[in-house]
């Protein structure tokens, strides 16, 4: 008989490797060694720490991926970074274990492709994967995310999560230096500074659609409180519920930083990190992962679709267009919310996501 895993058991044993990134040495060989045990031939991705391995029917039909990230968040303490799983990425990788552990054995077409992919939280992981050639023969892909008590009521399960497109711009204002008792000799870039973030709070888009732009960080010091500082740096968050108003959003902010700038006299360096896509989920897959919600917990345990924060699982969708892809949450009760030093959750609800993930599979391939 085919070795059955605790999804809870697992994220306890997963919670104390905590690691960061990419480097997620420890957390992957343990991922391997799990698989293994229940008979699946799992390896790294290429150069990475990511994780695949097929349960494979022998026979043709469809490609199923089933996706979980790995890596945990940093954290600082007593003067140390520590790595500590505060976005429920322990139990992402529980409940894919769980799910894999039940599909074997049960799988008479087609293939489930298991993928354990690190760097979700830096977006720098599916984009990693998609490289090393992870989706070349995937037909849909499937993820999940413990959500908040405010998202979710613990115990009950959504959908769909519908991330928004989200990202960062650092912009690096130029000015010119000057005694505080001659500014007219100088271009103050505070003042630059300012009057960018006035303008960008200026910007109207469609009051029907959901985004947001605000600034997050501005530093500018040239090492005495009587200099006029040459040099600005500003930060701003940015967000949107689809890829297109996001481009739109951007657009925008560039003339603004670059208009202004001049106007004062400055110029602008501005850098873009990279810019996490909304999501874009296929409406028949989640209608079917509503279904299997249903099948599995309960039609009363069926929550609404929600939202909320960036995910780079959505890197997967475009980059390769043609695949089917859905997201759902599990209501875990996640308090006091995700990304907090002491997040913790009710991890003996996993085996409802595990459950989801088996259904799912089962209906196309089973």
């Amino acid at each position: 008989m085919a070795q059955i895993l605790d999804s809870t058991k697992l994220r306890r044993e997963l919670h104390p490797l905590a690691e960061i990134g990419m480097d997620v040495k420890n957390t992957s060989a343990y991922v391997i060694r799990r698989l293994k045990e229940i008979g699946i031939d799992a390896h790294r991705v290429g150069e990475t720490y990511g994780v695949t391995g097929y349960i494979d029917s022998g026979a043709p039909g469809p490609v199923i991926a089933l996706r979980a990230d790995m890596d945990a968040l940093p954290f600082e303490q007593n003067g140390k970074t520590v790595a500590i799983h505060a976005c429920g990425h322990d139990g992402h990788m529980a409940m894919l274990l769980e799910a894999a552990s039940r599909l074997v054995g049960k799988i008479r077409r087609g293939k489930v492709k298991l993928i354990f992919q690190p760097a979700e939280e830096p977006i720098t992981g599916a984009q990693a994967l998609i490289k090393e050639g992870i989706l070349d023969d995937v037909d849909i892909i499937i993820g999940a995310h413990v959500r908040p008590v405010q998202d979710l009521k613990p115990g009950t399960l959504c959908p769909s999560v519908c991330h928004t497109s989200s990202g960062h711009v650092h912009v690096t204002i130029h000015g010119k230096s000057s005694h505080a008792a001659r500014p007219h000799l100088g271009v103050n870039a505070i003042y630059v500074a300012t009057a960018i973030v006035n303008a960008v709070a200026q910007i109207h888009m469609n009051p029907e659609n959901v985004w947001s732009v605000k600034p997050t960080q501005l530093r500018a010091d040239d090492g005495a409180f009587n200099v006029v500082p040459a040099t600005a740096t500003l930060c701003f968050d940015f967000r949107g519920q689809t890829n297109e108003l996001v481009k739109s959003l951007t657009e925008q902010m560039n003339r603004i930083f670059k208009n202004t700038a001049e106007a004062y006299g400055a110029t602008v360096d501005v850098k873009y990190d990279v810019i996490c896509p909304a999501a874009n989920l296929d409406p028949d897959i989640t209608e079917e992962l509503a279904q299997c919600i249903r099948d599995t917990a309960g039609a009363d345990r069926l929550a609404p679709g929600c939202g909320g924060g960036g995910e780079d699982f959505h890197f997967y969708k475009l980059a390769k267009p043609s695949i089917k892809n859905g997201y759902f949450g599990v209501g875990t009760g996640v308090t006091p919310g995700l990304h907090k030093i002491n997040m913790t959750m009710d991890d003996t609800l996993l085996p409802m996501g595990s459950a989801v993930f088996v259904k799912f599979v089962l209906n196309h391939l089973g």
